[in-house]
């Protein structure tokens, strides 16, 4: 038989007997034949697949984030392709080619806080797929975006912090050429200086993220003896290294120190005690870009205006920061 025969009798074509699409069905199944779906797919000029590129998958964010996406994805007949830079550059830009030799239709990304510059993301624009952020963005780039207001996030920490009695408050800061982490610093400067309460730079220790890093950081603070009132951290891993350290320090949270994180990461809830954070809302926003991407690749009419979608993350009030009853 001839492959389009063949083709047609595998979809039970109404133009094939019967008879045939019985017995190339059932040879189909004695040689475990499997159709190719995305060669399929190319065939007709497009692929179904999308790219995304994320620093970590084990992030409570990012896994939300890819939940959300194939929440939308998935009925539309699209498949992700996900690529893990850990945090690495280089890593990124080999995620990027691999996207772009794979023919996705659409590129998604939160960028690797070792990336500085935007030159690889050129490739992916020079192709013509679609390339969206989410999250950490590319500001310099005219592109679709969905991001967190991290900058109104840390305001109402700190401010809440603040208003219950703590003014010397360090923060344990990210990489501030990474928009959320420089958005982040900028509202817990914002607050203090509302509060006519002093920032001095050994107040804000940079490139503090992991545990490790929290606890190398409050171990030092510890030995010093110079403590302050409360810390404020950019991620909560590094507030939980604190937590940890001041524990076994037993310097107690929230009566000697408070402590606050960002993105209510699970474990945040259950430790002893709990710690105030921000919700991101991550499933939300995969959803939001997810949708935005194929609104864009499915329009008929081309598109000549970027979109930019924010969310506002939610204060969680909780144990770490309660010295007063609210």
């Amino acid at each position: 038989m001839s492959a389009s025969t063949i083709s047609r009798a595998l979809a039970k074509h109404p133009r094939i007997s019967v008879k045939t699409c019985e017995l190339v069905q059932k040879t189909a199944a004695v040689m475990n034949y499997r159709p190719n779906h995305l060669a399929s797919n190319l065939r007709r000029g497009k692929g179904k697949l999308i790219g995304v590129i994320i620093p970590r998958i084990n992030r409570h964010f990012f896994s939300h984030a890819i939940a959300g996406m194939e929440a939308i994805t998935n009925p539309a007949g699209y498949n992700l392709m996900i690529c893990q830079t850990n945090e690495d550059f280089e890593s990124e830009q080999q995620s990027l080619q691999t996207l772009i030799n794979n023919r996705v239709d659409g590129i998604i990304v939160s960028v690797a806080s070792g990336t500085r510059t935007t030159k690889h993301f050129k490739a992916a624009i020079d192709e013509e797929i679609p390339l969206l952020f989410f999250d950490r963005v590319m500001e310099e780039l005219d592109t679709d975006r969905v991001v967190n207001d991290n900058f109104a996030g840390a305001y109402a920490v700190t401010k809440h912090l603040i208003e219950q009695g703590f003014h010397k408050i360090m923060h344990l800061a990210g990489p501030r050429h990474i928009n959320v982490y420089k958005h982040r610093y900028t509202g817990y400067l914002k607050a203090m200086e509302e509060a006519d309460l002093e920032v001095s730079p050994e107040m804000v220790i940079d490139d503090c993220l992991t545990r490790d890093k929290g606890e190398q950081f409050a171990e030092k603070l510890c030995d010093s003896g110079n403590l302050p009132d409360a810390i404020f951290s950019a991620s909560d891993y590094s507030a939980l290294g604190v937590l940890l350290v001041l524990k076994k320090r037993g310097i107690n949270v929230p009566s000697d120190i408070g402590l606050a994180g960002f993105a209510n990461e699970p474990f945040t809830e259950f430790l002893e005690p709990s710690i105030t954070t921000l919700e991101q809302f991550g499933e939300d926003m995969g959803q939001s870009v997810a949708r935005m991407l194929i609104d864009r690749l499915e329009s008929k009419e081309e598109k000549k205006f970027t979109s930019s979608v924010s969310f506002k993350p939610q204060l969680i009030i909780r144990e770490s920061t309660i010295k007063n009853k609210i």
